[in-house]
């Protein structure tokens, strides 16, 4: 985890030194559509990538332009994109180790996706598996051609930044193919340009379950605000939605998906938070109740909610310190981007701006 304070220097290494160079690159991003993050989000993605800075030259964005495919109240969407940021370094992503950006502030995203739709067949989008499925929640005709578009502004996202590898989710995988068949398709039609990204499937992290119905994933859209475990939420909150999850019938206490989804849910959700293996919970917990596990999983929460909400608020109450840091970012990010645009605009046979 980073240090409690918000980091002071700004400073960036990475831009040059050759170690840096042959760290392969990845690119992720998080709506900030959600307020806070809910403990599915931050043990699914956002903990690995802060892992991921490590190990990768990693970039990293807070996704205002997809944010935007459904209606967003605009003062809501300004204040939730800031709080996306400031939640992701408390979560310990450093502007040292990453670049951490706003999307929107790079405006290269919107300018790669104009092309990248020209490239993309009308039936090889209409395939896309989430699109059928948002808009089957609100009507076809209500949907908005940005939804429709959005993973082609996804794949712009990508090939921007010349990303060797995407973390990703297995529900995703999709969209990773259609950015390298885009990416193929552009390189054979105008010449190498794009680096052709390879998913980076996240290993699989327990899967996190409502607490009230333990048969559907955690998630701000299907859960009860009962089942869902928001990270920015009262501490006391949090302890008593561990307290009230729901159990199986019987006693003992072990890890068994089927039979007992809701045991099994809360000893995925320790295990993750705490490092302990499911065995080792299971041998602690013997001849214990159910009551012993959710009392202990409820002090676990709370530990490790009270610095991450603290350290939310010190980025908060700062703005300025935020905003600078954001900036800095995608001056960094335009960099990269900037370079990868040009490449492609000349290659499409724009006319060059002449300054």
């Amino acid at each position: 985890m980073a240090s409690d304070r918000p980091p002071v220097s700004h400073h960036h290494p990475q831009g040059n030194g050759s170690a840096m160079l042959r760290r392969p690159r990845v690119l992720s991003g998080i709506q900030p559509t959600a307020g806070s993050f809910h403990l599915g989000n931050y043990l699914g993605a956002v903990r690995q990538w802060v892992a991921l800075q490590e190990t990768h030259d990693a970039f990293y964005m807070v996704v205002d332009l997809h944010a935007i495919t459904l209606p967003q109240d605009p003062a809501e969407l300004r204040s939730n994109t800031r709080l996306a940021a400031a939640q992701l370094l408390a979560a310990g992503l450093d502007p040292e180790r990453c670049t951490l950006f706003v999307q929107s502030h790079v405006p290269e995203h919107a300018q790669l996706a104009w092309i990248m739709n020209c490239l993309t067949g009308f039936g090889e989008a209409s395939r896309m598996t989430q699109f059928k499925d948002k808009s089957a929640r609100q009507g076809a005709d209500r949907a908005s051609v940005g939804l429709f578009t959005y993973p082609i502004l996804q794949v712009a996202d990508i090939l921007l930044y010349q990303a060797n590898e995407v973390p990703v989710g297995e529900d995703q995988r999709q969209h990773i193919e259609l950015t390298r068949d885009l990416a193929e398709r552009f390189n054979g039609r105008f010449g190498q340009t794009f680096t052709i990204p390879a998913p980076y499937i996240l290993k699989e992290t327990a899967k996190i379950y409502d607490l009230q119905d333990p048969s559907i994933k955690m998630s701000k859209s299907a859960s009860t605000p009962k089942g869902l475990i928001n990270l920015l939420d009262e501490p006391r909150a949090t302890a008593k939605k561990v307290k009230s999850a729901v159990t199986d019938t019987g006693t003992d206490i072990r890890y068994d998906a089927e039979n007992k989804p809701g045991i099994s849910n809360l000893l995925s959700i320790y295990s993750t938070l705490t490092g302990a293996g499911i065995e080792e919970l299971e041998q602690r917990y013997d001849g214990k109740g159910y009551g012993a596990l959710k009392t202990d999983l409820a002090e676990v929460m709370t530990d490790f909610v009270t610095p991450f909400r603290e350290r939310t608020q010190q980025y908060l109450d700062d703005p300025e310190t935020l905003d600078s840091i954001l900036a800095k970012g995608a001056e960094k990010a335009r960099a990269v981007a900037a370079e990868t645009l040009s490449q492609a605009y000349e290659k499409v046979g724009f006319l060059p701006a002449k300054h």
